[in-house]
């Protein structure tokens, strides 16, 4: 039996796709192997989204091939669409396949034979209409499977460059995703997470919408939860909120793109909201759930990024009622129209500017965090950590980790919170652990039993 070890840098869309591929190799007989691990093949599926893919792509590559100096080397994905040339020449990989290719990978690699030179395979992403498989479990879990809804984005903000990669929105038929479900739940999974490039934009071409298809999958038996990666904030609307913290299955957890907190450099980045609305979203859904985790995207030295301008984001993100920040540093990418853009930020500005981000978004984690201390809380629990201790997350996205005397793996138990350590909240599971309920009540009467609207708040104009 080959081993193959898969490697993914980049979002949970990246994940789900990889955990596709590994499936794939499981149909065919191969075992998957943990990354680090002598192994047969070796599969990176990388990101696009920040400048460091190549010197990413180069090092673990290099790792690999140090442990497994005979390994079939394949790089997929996103970096692989917009720089096949610069991958193919890194020493040692055998095969390049971009995005629309990666899931053709057993065509295009035959018998998994190191050549002289490595193949490239890479379409015109122009001609990206069909939807890759949307079903994508962790390879090796039973825990939380990953669902593709929607690949693509018709945005087009000065930093990015997923359209290159992805090609347009493009959304999986609602029936279809509706079966993918089901057999997510029959297969034993308690948690599906709904990914995509812009999952916001499902099903708008087709006549449907995200929140017509969050109605549909409620209703479906044996799912515990249903987590949305993320959503931007132009397109997370009020009733969507209000069905979210009122539903016995979706996860009052949001994570919304906020890239920054001042109404001009949003404007240089094309972004199609402003801080006030953005303010608004979020105010909404702590009033209702205060519990409620609500994670941020931001981006640090956007040229234009004036100190002042700076500072403006810095205070936004500082008065606002958010559980934690992702913070990324602007890195120049070749055919972004930000790099006609004037005001270029020095790196070192870049730098510290993250720095203090990163020192606040850890701030708010540990606030957010130490309120749950003296409280109870249910926790999908994933695996062991080390000796007896378990670790899992909760609703809200609380990492927690709680001593336990048998394997807990797909469980969900209640813990009492006693503390916090790192990242990571510690507790006890009770004697008594009831199968966890949805104590927050206080929109139910907006939807009837088959979850009928009933009266909603307007939408955000």
């Amino acid at each position: 039996m080959k081993r193959v070890a898969l490697h993914t840098l980049g979002c949970k869309l990246n994940f789900s796709e990889t955990s596709t591929l590994g499936r794939q190799f499981i149909d065919r007989h191969f075992e998957v192997v943990q990354a680090g691990e002598p192994v047969d093949v070796f599969v990176l599926n990388t990101c696009s989204v920040t400048g460091r893919a190549d010197r990413e792509c180069r090092q673990i590559i290099r790792r690999t091939l140090r442990g497994s100096p005979d390994a079939f080397i394949i790089v997929v994905g996103c970096y692989a669409q917009l720089q096949p040339e610069e991958i193919a020449a890194i020493d040692g990989v055998d095969l390049v396949l971009g995005a629309t290719e990666k899931f053709r990978l057993f065509e295009h690699a035959g018998d998994f034979r190191k050549g002289s030179l490595p193949q490239v395979f890479v379409s015109c992403i122009d001609d990206a209409t069909s939807f890759d498989p949307a079903f994508s479990a962790e390879v090796g879990g039973r825990t939380r499977a990953f669902l593709k809804i929607q690949d693509g984005c018709d945005y087009r903000c000065a930093f990015c460059t997923i359209p290159l990669a992805r090609g347009t929105s493009r959304s999986h038929p609602a029936d279809l995703v509706l079966e993918q479900a089901r057999t997510i739940a029959a297969q034993g999974y308690r948690e599906i997470v709904l990914t995509g490039v812009n999952v916001g934009d499902y099903g708008t071409k087709d006549g449907s919408s995200l929140f017509d298809l969050m109605k549909r999958l409620d209703h479906i038996d044996g799912l515990e939860r249903i987590r949305v990666s993320s959503i931007e904030p132009n397109l997370l609307t009020r009733p969507m909120i209000d069905f979210v913290l009122s539903s016995d299955k979706f996860c009052n957890h949001f994570h919304i793109p906020l890239q920054s907190g001042s109404n001009t450099i949003l404007k240089r980045m094309r972004r199609r909201y402003v801080r006030e609305h953005y303010r608004d979203v979020v105010e909404y859904i702590r009033r209702i759930d205060p519990d409620a985790g609500i994670g941020v995207d931001v981006i640090v030295g956007f040229p234009g990024e004036t100190d002042d301008l700076y500072e403006e984001t810095y205070r936004f993100l500082a008065d606002l009622p958010v559980s934690y920040l992702h913070v990324f540093t602007y890195s120049e990418r070749e055919r972004t129209t930000a790099l006609d853009l004037e005001g270029v930020v020095e790196p070192k500005v870049r730098f510290t500017r993250n720095e203090m981000l990163r020192l606040l978004g850890a701030r708010k984690r540990r606030l957010f965090q130490e309120s749950f201390i003296g409280r109870r809380t249910t926790v999908l629990f994933e695996g062991k950590l080390h000796g007896d201790r378990s670790s899992g997350l909760t609703r809200n996205y609380l990492r927690v980790e709680a001593s336990t005397d048998r394997p807990v793996v797909n469980e969900l138990l209640d813990v009492d919170i006693q503390a916090v350590e790192g990242d990571a909240c510690l507790g006890t599971i009770p004697s008594h652990h009831p199968h966890e309920r949805n104590i927050r009540s206080e929109l139910s009467t907006m939807y009837t039993a088959d979850q009928t609207e009933v009266s909603l708040p307007v939408e955000f104009r």
